[in-house]
């Protein structure tokens, strides 16, 4: 009989957990978070705060967690001890503490992996610890943030009336970064230059760099940065810039009269060390410039691949590889790349926030035969692996090595440049290739007389600043201290299933509904949309973490001493848009037009964008005409009205909704505002039925309401979201 319990949180390390604990021990899946803030009290928030201290009502998410709780209570009861094994994160251990205080446990064993293998699993259970309560009370003021952020300023943003759903403390933040880049490309105004060349018959191009009596500025090295949002983010060489075309012209004649030599020739061995191991942003920004994979399908395939046992834990800050795996590495390469084996291992360098308990993302065993894994792998798993393998490997190897050229010629008084470069030794990049491409000079002396071939000059325009795509928005928040890696994924998320923003050829645009709630914002709570705010935020959270601070205190004086006056303020916002006086501005909606026509007005029908219909868009009148929507038929090849479908929704609804004349008042109050609940008798599939709700008018377009609805059972009254009605 199993004499111990292993409680985790995800369903799909279950079985490779079992295989390894064997018969001995029951593994049992939280399914994540078991518990939440409850919805009652003031506002809905589920907790309140008196002077410096926090009191928090927690209850089941919801059926499911209900139900898993009382499994889990089972399973207690059927062994002697119980070890708690959730992610070993800040989150991972707020969840650890909700199983605890959810399950009556006094003092569980808390036991951290970051690698589902025998030898990291039967470690971490021969040497466990008790909860941490600093990483508990960061996760715990984290929650409590964001549904203080969450439910009292998202009312701000209903009484818009535009659709808006909510405001959010990193959500807010971001989407504030992505509407910010959509205004200077709205504000941006193009300027034409030349870039001004010279072609040498020796083989080269050089490009104008200035005058030769004009002050000399320092030589700046062209320094290559890795940046794993990009692919390949090398430029064409340029001419440094002429602003007036007849300069360009003047230049490219003085070129042409003047003979030519070498003033300037520089070469040098140049050493590109290896980049780090991958980290939750990178590995997101990585996937998704080389793979295309939206930052949430990264997490979700790196978390089968965790749970398969074959990555370390994909949630980490933490450049750090273990000993034993730097040591693996080396001998893989000894094996296999003797060239690339550094002198020394390399040794990388986390951020000052990072956990350095954690390590960074790599592969469990490193010598797993690829021929086996693509067998035993769907096609995305098996390529993120790949990925995630390569850049571990890279970063153990030797540095590249590149010759780098510098020329700079002469011609009467202007100065030409040309930069060349050649790969002398790949090093780490034949597994990480991110080395710009060889551009060859020709070896040339100082003084020596050059042949003029041609010469001449470019019209280009300056460009917009680019829209960020989601790699890049990702290493925007990192950079900005927006959020922590389990929060980056779920946040962009968030913002396109909000319809604040969404995707356009790779790249994510604000919606109108996104720059009008921002814009809002601005005047309302505009703190709360600065980077740095919200940065100092998560800066607090890693304090409480590592018990610099206490989060009840943070979280009681952060309220007074800015959110609830800055609420206040922003109320009068909310009233001035309500009464027609708008302190913000307002984007008129457009939406692209159809060639098919409204039958009632004979407008262009608007096309409405919507992932439910095959078509990815159904047309709609935005002129004023009610209910005219068209559906495509594949069947007609053409647009009608959706007519048996509406018809049978329509009956469908007349069946659902409540007879407000059967309506009698009952002794049990709403939950949400304590109003008393009405009983309804309904018919629906030709059955008498009868149903709770609350008795309050505005309840019936208010959001906090959607999940008071109670359904008659032969136990009593039962809602799918709140459980049993008690009286």
């Amino acid at each position: 009989m199993p004499k111990r319990l292993l409680v985790v949180e995800s369903p799909g390390k279950v079985k490779k957990l079992s295989q390894i604990l064997g018969s001995e021990w029951i593994v049992r899946a939280s399914c994540g978070h078991i518990r939440e803030l409850s919805n009652e009290g003031e506002d809905s928030l589920g907790f309140t705060m008196d002077g410096s201290n926090v009191q928090c009502r927690y209850v089941p998410r919801d059926q499911q967690a209900k139900e898993t709780i009382q499994q889990l209570k089972a399973a207690v009861k059927q062994v002697q001890e119980v070890v708690l094994a959730t992610d070993p994160d800040r989150e991972g251990e707020t969840i650890a503490w909700h199983l605890k205080e959810a399950l009556g446990l006094r003092q569980p064993k808390r036991v951290v992996y970051t690698e589902i293998t025998e030898a990291a699993v039967r470690t971490a259970i021969a040497h466990p610890r008790e909860l941490d309560t600093n990483l508990v009370g960061a996760g715990l003021c984290r929650d409590c943030l964001d549904k203080l952020v969450g439910y009292k300023g998202s009312p701000l943003v209903w009484a818009l009336n535009n659709g808006a759903k909510s405001v959010g403390r990193v959500q807010s933040a971001t989407l504030h970064l992505i509407c910010q880049r959509e205004r200077e490309i709205q504000t941006f105004v193009p300027q034409d230059y030349w870039s001004v060349w010279v072609d040498y018959a020796e083989g080269f191009r050089a490009f104008y760099k200035g005058m030769a009596n004009a002050p000399k500025e320092a030589a700046k090295e062209e320094a290559e940065v890795n940046d794993d949002a990009a692919v390949n983010s090398t430029q064409a060489p340029e001419s440094t810039r002429v602003l007036a075309e007849a300069e360009a012209n003047r230049l490219v004649e003085e070129a042409r009269r003047h003979p030519h030599k070498v003033v300037q020739f520089e070469g040098k061995i140049v050493n590109r060390q290896p980049p780090p191991p991958f980290i939750t942003s990178t590995l997101q920004q990585a996937a998704g410039s080389r793979l295309r994979f939206a930052p949430e399908k990264t997490m979700q395939v790196a978390q089968k691949l965790y749970e398969a046992g074959l990555i370390t834990y994909m949630r980490t800050d933490s450049v750090m590889l273990s000993p034993e795996f730097c040591d693996s590495a080396r001998k893989w390469l000894e094996q296999n790349d003797p060239q690339n084996v550094p002198q020394k291992t390399t040794r990388h360098r986390s951020n000052k926030t990072a956990q350095e308990a954690h390590e960074a993302i790599r592969p469990t065993d490193v010598f797993r035969p690829s021929v086996q894994l693509r067998l035993e792998l769907t096609a995305d798993e098996f390529n993120l692996y790949v990925l995630i393998w390569k850049r571990a490997i890279a970063s153990q190897c030797r540095a590249a090595q590149l010759r780098k050229t510098l020329v700079i010629t002469q011609s009467g008084d202007i100065l030409w440049q040309a930069r060349g470069q050649i790969v002398e030794f790949l090093g780490y990049a034949r597994y990480w290739p991110n080395l710009s491409k060889d551009s060859i000079l020709p070896n040339l002396q100082q003084g020596q007389m050059l042949t003029l071939e041609n010469a001449g000059h470019e019209k280009k325009q300056t460009q917009p600043p680019p829209r960020y795509s989601e790699p890049k928005l990702v290493q925007l928040m990192e950079r900005k201290g927006i959020g922590r890696p389990s929060t980056y994924s779920p946040t962009i998320a968030t913002l396109k299933k909000r319809g604040y923003v969404q995707l356009a050829k790779d790249s994510l645009q604000p919606t109108t509904l996104g720059l009008e709630v921002d814009a809002f914002l601005q005047k309302a709570l505009p703190d709360l949309l600065e980077t740095e705010f919200t940065a100092k935020m998560e800066d607090a959270l890693d304090a409480i973490a590592s018990g610099k601070q206490q989060w009840q205190q943070y979280l009681t004086k952060w309220n007074e001493s800015y959110f609830a006056p800055a609420l206040a303020k922003a109320k009068t916002i909310v009233v001035s848009a309500a009464t027609g006086v708008k302190n913000y501005p307002m984007a008129e909606r457009k939406f692209e037009t159809s060639r098919t026509r409204c039958p009632q007005c004979k407008n262009h029908l608007a096309k409405i964008k919507s992932s439910k219909v095959k078509k990815k868009y159904f047309l709609k009148c935005v002129s004023g005409c009610d209910n005219i929507v068209l559906f495509w038929s594949e069947y007609s090849k053409s647009w009608e009205a959706p007519r048996s479908q509406a018809a049978k929704e329509t009956k469908e609804i007349k069946e659902a909704t409540p007879q407000k004349s059967k309506a009698a008042i009952t002794k049990y109050s709403c939950p949400v505002c304590h109003k008393p609940l009405e009983e309804y008798s309904y018919v629906k599939d030709g059955q008498n039925k009868k149903m709770l709700r609350c008795s309050n008018p505005q309840s019936r377009n208010d959001k906090k309401h959607k999940d008071v609805a109670y359904f008659s059972t032969q136990k009593g009254w039962w809602s799918p979201k709140l459980g049993e009605l008690k009286g």
